[in-house]
């Protein structure tokens, strides 16, 4: 089951490698990627190219639960939207991330980042900003400048990244991206957009000649379910959503 549900309205599991050099641009190559992913997953069938040049490949967006996974100039994305397990996400980016020494010639030494990315997104309508410094909390030295008389939350994006070893190869990152803009807050109507919460784990730099994409993204992916059951459960989702439900 996915342990994420019942706290947001929309939770994902993304996979990013970037890479150093180009990927390969050949037709034959991106489609032949694209139809063996497809083997595995037939109902990723809607193919189409964005302005950017980027390819992309997903599923219907109706069914509430969605795949997709896109090919950009220098980064392989994977992606599952509310995914019914969790393994069934991991299943999918491992099974890229298998793919890409042999289909796309990226050797672990082209690795430039490998990602592996928690996200939730709360619907709500009102500020943002407002709602996630009262949920949160403010930095003691914030608060004077947040007191003053008549203030109102504008911007408030708690950001943090840590590194989790030495090297500072393999880091942490929490964001939180508000949608409300100061033209909602003038006139005071807020429509019902999302508030996200991003949760990555990532590895800088190429592989060694004993690692694979694959082991590395299992270790990133045993990292951030430890964060996340130690910390952003408790001090971050919950009580956005507690939040939420109270107003």
């Amino acid at each position: 089951m996915n342990p994420y549900a019942d706290i947001a309205d929309d939770f994902y599991i993304n996979m990013n490698l970037n890479t150093e050099m180009a990927l390969p641009a050949a037709r034959e190559t991106i489609l032949g990627f694209f139809e063996r992913v497809q083997k595995t997953y037939p109902s990723l069938r809607n193919f189409h190219t964005r302005e950017t040049g980027d390819f992309v490949l997903e599923e219907d967006k109706d069914s509430g639960h969605q795949r997709w996974l896109s090919l950009e100039s220098r980064r392989v994305c994977s992606g599952h939207i509310n995914p019914p397990e969790i393994e069934l996400a991991r299943q999918q980016h491992e099974l890229v991330l298998e793919l890409v020494p042999y289909m796309l010639s990226v050797s672990p030494l082209d690795c430039e980042a490998l990602d592996y990315t928690m996200g939730f997104d709360f619907m709500y309508r009102g500020n943002h900003d407002s709602l996630v410094a009262s949920a949160l909390g403010l930095p003691p030295a914030f608060d004077g400048l947040s007191g003053q008389q008549g203030a109102i939350q504008l911007s408030y994006t708690p950001t943090m990244t840590i590194a989790l070893e030495e090297s500072c190869r393999r880091q942490a990152r929490l964001m939180i991206e508000t949608r409300t803009s100061a033209y909602q807050v003038r006139r005071n109507e807020y429509p019902e957009e999302q508030i996200s919460v991003y949760f990555t784990v990532r590895q800088y730099g190429s592989l060694s000649s004993t690692e694979s994409y694959v082991e590395t993204f299992r270790a990133l992916g045993a990292t951030c379910d430890e964060l996340m059951e130690r910390y952003v459960i408790e001090q971050v989702l919950r009580p956005l959503q507690q939040a939420i439900r109270s107003q």
